[in-house]
């Protein structure tokens, strides 16, 4: 009786704390399997976030298997509190990011328009950036029981396999600059794509800024998982 009461009262205040991020513009985006209690074992939705409808050909780790599964159950309700707060905490740092809640995880995307940009044909982090990914850092040392993937795109400008190196530098600039400031290098994942993921139209000039972009997706690490299912009792 007293773990049924126990696992009664977690579920009742994980709804209630998420009635209270309804106001997460990241969190409303969010569907119905971060809101409840999920069943189901697919990082398809998140991929789709990050790379678009097509798999790529560069990256240096296999994409669905560093974002995994969506956790079920109250482990997962509690799993989806925590990250619904991480996603309010970016977007109060960063309002110029585009911020998602996706599966168990959150994708931030970085264009012109976000504080996070590369002038034509270079990649190194300009001081404007810089700024960006301090704020960035300072919500992932807040919550230190996730992992980060981040992967880059370019524009159709210039040949394929220049696009493809040109993506991989910005990917790895992004990356070895979070490394250099205090995030631990084994929560960090790097790939890239070059001009082979677009999600928006090359033929206009907005359209290739915005494919002129950084993802980084932030996952539930294993430490996170367990410590929800131990707390759920499951």
């Amino acid at each position: 009786m007293k773990s049924i009461l126990k696992n009664t009262g977690i579920i009742l205040l994980a709804f209630v704390t998420i009635i209270s991020f309804t106001n997460c513009k990241a969190v409303q985006n969010a569907n119905n399997k971060q809101k409840g209690a999920v069943i189901g074992a697919t990082g398809g939705a998140i991929l789709g976030a990050i790379i678009g409808n097509n798999v790529g050909k560069g990256g240096n780790g296999e994409l669905g298997a560093v974002i995994g599964g969506v956790v079920g159950g109250t482990a997962g309700v509690l799993i989806g509190n925590k990250m619904d707060k991480q996603a309010q905490k970016i977007e109060e740092e960063i309002p110029g990011a585009e911020v998602e809640r996706v599966d168990d995880g959150i994708v931030v995307t970085f264009d012109e328009g976000s504080g996070v940009y590369f002038a034509t044909n270079k990649y190194d982090i300009n001081a404007t950036s810089q700024a960006t990914l301090n704020k960035l850092i300072g919500v992932f040392k807040e919550y230190p029981d996730t992992n980060i993937l981040v992967v880059g795109h370019t524009d159709s400008q210039g040949s394929e396999e220049y696009n493809m190196t040109l993506s991989k530098n910005r990917a790895y600039a992004v990356t070895n600059y979070l490394s250099n400031n205090g995030i631990s290098s084994g929560r960090l994942t790097t790939n890239w794509f070059g001009e082979t993921q677009p999600m928006h139209d090359n033929s206009t000039g907005e359209g290739r800024a915005k494919n002129r972009r950084v993802n980084v997706a932030i996952i539930p690490n294993e430490k996170m998982i367990e410590d929800a299912k131990k707390q759920a009792g499951e």
